[in-house]
């Protein structure tokens, strides 16, 4: 087993546009579960309320929550791999 030193890589361009977005997308989902937060306290027989196919708005809201982090995720990925690449074609030309 070979004990070399780690492979170390340039500076990372696209780091800023990664903290940025990264921030936006926080924001954006913070105010999304601030939102679920506020009718929990504020009105929580509103949570009982049944909305779709027998689920009540608490379970809708809740796998919401879980489906609109994973979709940020995604995006989060595509947008920062996107960028990523077009820093490296500009390299590259």
């Amino acid at each position: 087993m070979l004990h070399e030193p780690a492979v170390t890589h340039g500076l990372d361009r696209a780091a800023t546009y990664k903290k940025t977005l990264g921030l936006r997308m926080l924001a954006i989902y913070g105010v999304i579960y601030i939102f679920f937060i506020v009718i929990n306290v504020a009105w929580p027989k509103v949570m009982g309320t049944v909305v779709v196919a027998g689920l009540n708005l608490a379970i809708v809201y809740g796998f919401a929550l879980i489906v609109i982090a994973f979709l940020l995720a995604v995006l989060y990925n595509w947008l920062c791999t996107r960028r990523e690449r077009s820093f490296e074609s500009d390299r590259k030309a």
